[in-house]
């Protein structure tokens, strides 16, 4: 395969080349693929293969909140255990199309090619009534709605617990670290990490009490990123905008565990608005064929092949 990504001292971080996956090689990306992406439906009722359902957690009965849950084609119950990738959102943002909504992620069907289970996590309400479309709502209900929901899926539908990855656009992007290593219990949950344009602790957000004054907001993003403790991480972002490896290096030292893919929305899609993207800030973009979803499949495919 041509344009890979990840550098060998990476892959020496993630294992060595004798290691057993727990994944089968069925569930491999096919990097050389021509297809153009296309996202389920929302539907109704219970989970099943090839459906995106609703799913409401015991603790939130008769609530607003939920996640969505995709199971793919080739999910079947007390069948192979298949790779996860859990999401979270961008915030609503008319202007490039978020919605701030779970059923509106797109990030992690694209990543996986629509081969892994696909969860989007909610961001629980102040209230703890409804999904939160802003910023983290309740932030300490989040945190927990991950805690408790990540291991009921992965044993309520016999998935990998050896391959649970954790992506997020824009606000998500931030929140895969703010929310997703918020403390050593929820970092404990993932098996590799992926964030597309933004990153926890690059700029400061000055109307939010949680990312500002800078000094405080980046002191703090730093011990969050610490408890990456050496797993694989990709970075995506459109273009070189946000400094995102400079910051990483001048935290760890050492970044071998990750990979940076700086890509080009614009490159991709030709021009804006298009059918999949209203603007170059958009997670759709491995949706359509490019030298920059090969490289990100590339990225999960190292992954799962390490996995011991």
């Amino acid at each position: 395969m041509s344009g890979i990504w990840i550098p060998f001292c990476t892959l020496a971080v993630l294992g060595s080349a004798s290691a057993v996956s727990a994944v089968e090689s069925s569930d491999r990306l096919d990097t050389d693929s021509l297809e153009v992406l296309s996202a389920p439906v929302l539907s109704k009722g219970k989970p099943a293969a090839g459906r995106l359902v609703a799913i409401t957690a015991p603790e939130y009965v008769g609530t607003g909140v939920f996640h969505t849950l995709y199971l793919p084609n080739s999910w079947k119950k007390g069948g192979e255990r298949l790779p996860l990738i859990f999401e979270y959102t961008g915030n609503y943002f008319p202007k490039s199309g978020s919605t701030g909504e779970v059923e509106g992620a797109g990030l992690g069907y694209g990543l996986s090619g629509g081969q892994f289970i696909w969860v989007s996590l909610p961001y629980v309400s102040e209230d703890g009534r409804d999904n939160e479309v802003t910023w983290w709502g309740d932030e300490d209900a989040t945190v927990e709605y991950a805690k408790v929901n990540v291991p009921r899926i992965i044993e309520e539908y016999g998935a990998d617990p050896k391959a649970v990855f954790l992506c997020g656009f824009s606000r998500g992007a931030i929140g895969v670290n703010y929310l997703g290593l918020h403390d050593d219990e929820v970092a404990k949950l993932w098996t590799a990490f992926i964030t597309h344009d933004h990153f926890d602790g690059i700029k400061e957000w000055g109307t939010t009490s949680w990312g500002s004054p800078l000094d405080k907001y980046r002191a703090e993003a730093a011990e969050r990123l610490k408890r990456v403790a050496g797993r694989p991480y990709l970075v995506c972002q459109n273009g070189d905008k946000y400094g995102s490896e400079v910051f990483v290096r001048s935290v760890l030292g050492s970044a071998n565990n990750f990979t940076f893919n700086n890509l080009s929305t614009s490159e991709i899609f030709g021009s804006f608005p298009h059918p999949l993207a209203k603007a170059a800030h958009t997670d759709f973009w491995a949706y359509l064929p490019s030298k920059y979803r090969t490289r990100a499949w590339e990225w999960m495919n190292a992954v799962l092949d390490q996995l011991e």
